[in-house]
């Protein structure tokens, strides 16, 4: 994905998928298993010190922004990968995750499925929350209480579903703090 925003935000069932559907928004042909494996050999680690000055992190973070949760939730995705998929990075990566998942459920009106990823989420970033080093970037520990906020309301005082089914980006959660790619 470049710089600019796509032309739709994906809804499961509603449009293409981005990837795998030939008429996806970012659909390429597959890659051999030699070019996925040498494209990841030169990325730098993902911990939470870094996490921010990844170009990866504050893209998820201006799609998320502007109502593409499905397309944010792969990029922090990529990184959570990179993360390791366990640890104190990449549970904070899954929190996101999980918050843009709830996004997703939003866009397809699905109630349970909102609760569901923002509970996840709330439980992912408290124990980010009681893990994180005294020695840890400020960034992280400064965006958790209002992550967690954000979850929380989430969780008790969901917004209303959007009507707009077609795959506009439709803002339907709060934007997230600016505090977080600081």
């Amino acid at each position: 994905m470049d710089g600019k925003l796509p032309p739709y935000t994906h809804i499961p069932g509603i449009t293409p998928h981005p990837i795998r559907d030939p008429a996806g928004h970012s659909y390429q042909e597959p890659k051999s298993l030699v070019e996925i494996l040498e494209s990841g050999r030169h990325q730098a680690a993902v911990t939470l010190d870094n996490l921010p000055q990844h170009p990866e992190f504050t893209r998820a973070v201006t799609l998320f922004n502007a109502g593409y949760y499905w397309e944010a939730h792969e990029e922090w995705e990529s990184l959570w990968h990179r993360a390791g998929r366990t640890g104190l990075a990449a549970d904070y990566l899954k929190g996101l995750i999980k918050l843009a998942a709830a996004g997703v459920k939003l866009r397809e009106h699905n109630a349970s499925g909102v609760e569901r990823h923002a509970q996840r989420a709330h439980e992912l970033f408290e124990s980010v929350e009681g893990g994180i080093p005294s020695d840890c970037d400020r960034t992280v520990g400064m965006a958790l209480p209002r992550l967690m906020a954000l979850a929380e309301r989430l969780i008790h005082q969901p917004p209303p579903f959007p009507e707009d089914r077609t795959g506009q980006p439709v803002v339907v959660l709060p934007r997230l703090p600016a505090v977080i790619t600081s």
